[in-house]
């Protein structure tokens, strides 16, 4: 009798997708928090941590999988933010910039 094996990505891609809206969403946000954990275990070496450590326990090493554990879990979700939406805080914090000199 055949055995079913587990796929070699875990957690598989259509669990993946069906968190997201698209692949694009997926890869971004995937590529973006593996940047994230990789600087965060960068920091544990200097002494100080300034990003968000990883949110899931996983015997993962590789930071990308580790992200992809995180969407899986809903730990990490995307947000949309429309270009006004991007021009406003760019705005605050240009105004902020100005008020501190």
């Amino acid at each position: 009798m055949a055995q079913i094996h587990d796929s070699m990505i875990n957690p598989r891609v259509e669990t993946l997708l069906s968190k997201v809206d698209s692949k694009f969403t997926l890869v971004s946000l995937g590529a973006m928090r593996a940047r994230q954990i990789n600087a965060y275990f960068g920091q544990l070496v200097d002494g100080t941590t300034n990003n968000v450590p990883p949110q899931v326990t996983s015997v993962a090493r590789k930071p990308l999988s580790i992200a992809f554990e995180e969407i899986a879990a809903d730990k990490i979700v995307p947000v949309r933010t429309t270009p006004a939406e991007l021009v406003a805080v760019e705005t605050d914090q240009a105004v902020e910039g100005d008020d501190a000199e």
